[in-house]
């Protein structure tokens, strides 16, 4: 009885083990017109894709509005695919500053539903993120699409390449496994707010 007993505990720890060498990674590309995603799991060392897409937000009124269907949707996500853990683009530095005010707005609501779900998100730069997947961080969307086609054997691309943006903030993340490889991880929404307190406003 005593062997089974050990037998049937040995199994179980094997099984959880199997469990834990499985993780599912949300990519999110923030926008305030369309949002793209993708999906992957990894398996040991083995990647595939899972699921890529877009939220459309250009028919909604209001930036309020749209910062309240990026929550529902991305929280959507979550509880759908169940991830365990979120890679989101960082908005890069540009001239327009309503345009950034805005887009670091949609980040943070997309990091929000994450942590809202206790999920652990990380942050990757644009050029980080093309960099992981083409080698140079001067790429374009398409030249990152095509790199993920080949990567996944995708038959057809998406009408949007946000959708493959979202998709290579979530290969980034499986590329770069510590945050010494550039990314930086939140494991609740307070650490967030203590490295970037404008957020709050």
């Amino acid at each position: 009885m005593k062997h089974q007993n050990l037998k049937s505990f040995l199994i179980f720890e094997e099984n959880i083990m199997k469990l834990k060498k499985e993780r599912i990674v949300l990519g999110i590309d923030p926008g305030t017109n369309i949002m793209g995603y993708g999906i992957i799991r990894i398996v040991g060392k083995k990647m595939e894709m899972i699921q890529m897409g877009v939220i459309h937000l250009e028919k909604l009124d209001g930036h309020a509005m749209k910062l309240k269907r990026i929550f529902e949707r991305t929280l959507q996500l979550v509880e759908e695919y169940n991830p365990d853990e979120v890679s989101l683009e960082a908005p890069f530095f540009g001239k327009n500053v309503q345009s950034m005010l805005k887009l670091g707005r949609a980040q943070g609501v997309a990091m929000a539903a994450a942590l809202y779900r206790n999920i652990p998100v990380f942050e990757y730069t644009p050029k980080k993120i093309k960099k992981s997947i083409t080698g140079s961080g001067n790429s374009s969307k398409v030249q990152v699409a095509s790199m993920l086609k080949s990567l996944f054997s995708i038959k057809e691309m998406p009408k949007h390449l946000d959708a493959t943006d979202g998709l290579a903030a979530a290969v980034c993340h499986y590329f770069q496994r510590d945050t010494s490889g550039g990314g930086k991880s939140y494991s609740s929404w307070s650490t967030f707010l203590k490295d970037n307190p404008d957020k709050l406003a």
